[in-house]
């Protein structure tokens, strides 16, 4: 039995609680995605594989289902502490090869700053694979352009949950997530 992905949606969450854990609950809640049993997998983006928004995805799931997903994930107790947790998104225009995601999470960085990151992660991977050349000491808005226009790359994204920890020594989660179908 073969496990190839056709569909994936992303999605984001944040949870606040005094326990690490409910917090990472609350985040899942928020996310849409805390009734599944989620199994962690590497950062392929499967060939042929459909972005769909959340809500068609939610719907090709069932409750206690076990779904691969790529989870990027960030916790803390500490007042005013600034933190994100991204997932990047890099396709191939050739849909018969296979693309990537990454995780990044990550303290101080603003939600922008974060979700480029990650979609630069993913692309960089990405490009890498495909043989493109580029100049690792550009900016990524300038490798982006680099990427595109070689036609090897059709798109690159990120969704990203980023947030300041609440005050009062709770725990602030923060989820970015992959869900694949």
């Amino acid at each position: 039995m073969r496990l190839i992905p056709r569909k994936l949606f992303l999605t984001r969450g944040v949870g606040i609680h005094k326990e690490k854990l409910t917090s990472f609950e609350l985040a899942l809640r928020e996310a849409g995605i805390a009734q599944f049993n989620l199994v962690r997998v590497s950062s392929i983006f499967p060939p042929h594989c459909q972005i769909v928004s959340k809500e068609e995805g939610l719907q090709l799931l069932q409750a206690g289902e076990i779904v691969f997903s790529v989870i990027a994930e960030m916790s803390s107790n500490e007042p005013g502490r600034r933190m994100a947790a991204s997932i990047g998104v890099a396709r191939p225009a050739d849909h018969d090869k296979y693309g990537y995601l990454s995780e990044h999470h990550t303290y101080g960085q603003t939600e922008q700053e974060a979700g480029d990151y990650a979609e630069d992660l993913a692309a960089t991977m990405l490009a890498t694979t495909l043989g493109i050349n580029f100049d690792a000491n550009k900016d990524y808005n300038e490798r982006k352009e680099q990427y595109m226009m070689g036609g090897e790359i059709v798109d690159s994204t990120s969704i990203t949950m980023a947030v300041t920890a609440a005050p009062g020594g709770v725990w602030t989660t923060v989820i970015s997530a992959a869900i694949l179908i």
